[in-house]
């Protein structure tokens, strides 16, 4: 009824309305490009829309062990490290990598299906030792190594145990995974249960201080497990080369993990990581008042592209990469681009940034130019990494009460796109009640007019008042 009662007169004034905008927008988009070398638009979907989408909570590759790490903390200070929310994630990744459908055919397995959703810590201790009296049950001396033994060393024996168990398991559900669907349910968990082993005994040789056979341990379980990526066993690789300094080695593994090509890295491990060799090149002659006089060399445009890039990701790290803010122990899960990703990364990578002399200065010339405009030029088509809304909550979920979350101010909206949306509700909303009420309208058109032009008037007025009537005859003729 409406849309027929239409007239022509609308439809001429919402084209030439929506042509005018589009021209606005079309020479805005052209005046962005030519000066940044990317699209306003596409730049403004990815920061602000893209972001209400992630806020996934990841598996943090370096965790700590409860019973050597986390519960001396608890120990010592009397404060729990962990939050009730981290450990129930904990046990959800446990009884997904752990467990499967059969467990009820062996007696061992379905006593640690039951302990693995256990909430108290000895209850599930004494459900692993009651597994091991039935039978020997890898599974059983990983929870007694995580959350029984008070040492590394201690860790790393049961771990070993877990391990020749692990691989006659693997090894037996190997040749029967095609037997049907329950022999590879079986297969899968027992690889997840081998890798898991693996991994955390290198993790305990590089805490031990072998850090080469931990080096060799990590490339060899990369190599025999290659799908294997949700464990991200090279940001356990990268921190070790990096302790052993071998850089050439780490842009060997940042040259297939994180690469210049693609458009978000996958962690702030990758990104610090990719910027501390380029800092390392640069950091130890360089000087911001010098920078500023002579300009960067490309050596220091590309160390201070790197840390932007790093920092844009996760500008939570560099408060306490400069220990600017206390730290606390990582929580057994992350947030992406989060606080808590930003404590577990410092916790294992302060030594290496203090270890390369000027680094820290550097990181703190470009962080403070990132967010406080210090004038250091960015590439074209240079673009921010979409930030995710939803981190704060996350991270106060994740991180313990003591802690102070750091919170990321939020960007205000372009003025352009607030202008525009603006400008194309108004002109809607005049054209819909012109057309409605076109007589109500006209009125209010002429008393705007009137208001508007009124004080031209009142001054027009006054100076004819002012000026001989000769004179302004004279310059009207003019």
């Amino acid at each position: 009824m409406f849309l027929n009662t239409l007239t022509p007169k609308f439809y001429v004034a919402l084209t030439g309305t929506s042509s005018l905008i589009s021209g606005l927008i079309l020479i805005f988009e052209w005046w962005y490009f030519r000066k940044y070398g990317t699209s306003f638009i596409e730049q403004v979907s990815v920061s602000h829309l893209r972001p209400l989408l992630e806020c996934k909570v990841w598996r943090n590759p370096l965790n700590l062990f409860r019973g050597a790490e986390y519960n001396r903390y608890t120990w010592v200070t009397g404060r729990e490290p962990l939050t009730y929310y981290d450990m129930n994630l904990s046990a959800q990744d446990h009884q997904t990598f752990f467990t499967c459908d059969s467990d009820h055919l062996r007696p061992a397995d379905a006593i640690m299906q039951k302990a693995w959703r256990e909430r108290n810590p000895q209850a599930r201790i004494t459900a692993a030792h009651e597994a091991l009296d039935l039978e020997d049950c890898a599974t059983a001396y990983i929870l007694l190594a995580e959350e029984e033994a008070t040492t590394i060393v201690e860790a790393e024996k049961l771990f070993k145990q877990a391990l020749k168990i692990g691989e006659s398991c693997y090894r037996r559900s190997q040749q029967l995974q095609h037997h049907g669907a329950q022999y590879e349910a079986q297969h899968r968990r027992d690889t997840n249960v081998l890798v898991y082993i693996k991994r955390r005994l290198a993790m305990c040789s590089r805490k031990l201080g072998r850090t080469r056979e931990a080096v060799k341990m990590m490339r060899d379980l990369m190599k025999e497990f290659p799908l294997l990526s949700m464990f991200n066993i090279h940001e356990n690789l990268l921190e070790s080369l990096l302790e052993l300094q071998n850089y050439a080695d780490v842009q060997a593994v940042l040259a297939k993990y994180d690469g210049t090509n693609i458009s978000l890295p996958k962690s702030a491990t990758i990104c610090y990581t990719a910027a501390l060799p380029k800092a390392r090149a640069v950091s130890d002659k360089f000087s911001p008042e010098a920078a500023s006089r002579r300009g960067l060399s490309t050596a220091e445009m590309n160390a201070v592209e790197a840390i932007h890039r790093a920092v844009e990701f996760n500008p939570h790290v560099p408060k306490y990469l400069l220990e600017m803010k206390s730290l606390i122990l990582p929580p057994e899960h992350i947030l992406k681009r989060g606080d808590s990703e930003a404590i577990a990364y410092t916790f294992f990578h302060l030594q290496h940034w203090k270890r390369v002399e000027g680094a820290l200065n550097l990181l703190h010339c470009t962080w403070e130019g990132t967010f406080r405009m210090i004038p250091y030029p960015l590439e074209k088509g240079h673009l921010f990494y979409p930030y995710p809304v939803c981190t704060e909550t996350a991270d106060r979920e994740l991180l313990p009460m003591f802690h102070e979350v750091s919170v990321y101010p939020k960007k205000e909206l372009p003025f352009f796109i607030l202008f525009t949306a603006g400008l194309c509700s108004f002109t809607a909303m005049l054209a819909l009640l012109t057309h409605q009420f076109p007589e109500l309208m006209g009125v209010f058109a002429k008393a705007f007019l009137s208001t508007l032009f009124a004080p031209l008037n009142f001054i027009m007025e006054k100076v004819e008042s002012i000026l001989p009537s000769s004179l302004w005859h004279q310059l009207t003729r003019i």
